[in-house]
């Protein structure tokens, strides 16, 4: 009667033990709808400009002289200049030398390029137009290994690769409902990111846009953990010491 009696004890320790381990279901990324084709419209993505962004605009010819107008520089003391970047302003535009005022939100880099090649043919030769978001930022929080603010150099990033920049997950954050919050158009969205399915790679949100903050929410477990603090060691000590008097008692 003894012996059956430690043997349910024992058994009911390991459940307590096992109630905690974590599905791999929950751990593991891009499961489900394998081998999907990406869709067309994510292969040819490209960030839209927004109002407060800032812009690297170069223009060249087989004249330097003719193009040297509208290339801005302000000074930063003897022989040292640097290009003038362009604000995106509250309407949506930009100001630009000889030009004027024309809009460029909801525009691509490459569709302002397109329209400012087409705007200075009457004043250059062949012009060359380079335009570059140089602002383009992501905040990546919560339960990942580097928190924190990235620049982002290529204007092309998807969800994966801003994970990964802040060093991945930690095996607390949850994988299955990552909050992306994102600032367009003077509207707030805030979306649930679901990184365990396969799905993500055919998402609308796959790729960022600029200021994009990503959000790991801690699972239930780190919570718990918080929670109880420095006693966590103790209990965990005292139940492995409980289990091992009671294997004791079984083996007796």
């Amino acid at each position: 009667m003894k012996r059956n009696y430690s043997k349910h004890i024992l058994m009911a320790l390991l459940a307590i033990l096992l109630v905690g381990c974590v599905s791999s279901k929950k751990i593991t990324y891009f499961q489900n709808d394998s081998g999907r084709k990406l869709d067309e419209k994510l292969i040819n993505y490209e960030p839209t400009l927004q109002i407060g962004d800032i812009l690297s605009i170069n223009v060249a010819s087989m004249s330097p002289e003719a193009a040297q107008p509208f290339n801005l520089f302000e000074s930063q003391g003897s022989n040292n200049q640097r290009p003038l970047p362009y604000i995106i302003n509250a309407d949506g535009e930009i100001n630009f030398p000889s030009i004027g005022k024309f809009k460029v939100t909801g525009l691509t880099t490459k569709q302002v390029t397109n329209e400012l090649t087409k705007r200075l043919l009457p004043y250059l030769n062949d012009p060359i137009i380079n335009v570059r978001l140089v602002n383009f930022k992501i905040t990546v929080l919560g339960e990942v290994r580097n928190p924190g603010s990235y620049n982002i150099q290529n204007e092309r990033i998807t969800i994966i690769e801003a994970i990964g920049l802040a060093g991945d997950l930690n095996i607390q954050g949850k994988r299955n409902t990552i909050t992306l919050i994102r600032e367009q158009n003077g509207e707030r969205s805030i979306i649930p990111i679901d990184i365990t399915n396969n799905k993500i790679f055919n998402s609308p949100y796959y790729y960022m846009a600029q200021n994009d903050v990503i959000y790991v929410e801690p699972n239930k477990s780190r919570v718990n953990s918080s929670g109880v603090g420095t006693n966590t060691s103790v209990l965990l000590s005292a139940l492995s010491l409980l289990i091992s008097i009671a294997a004791i008692i079984v083996l007796r």
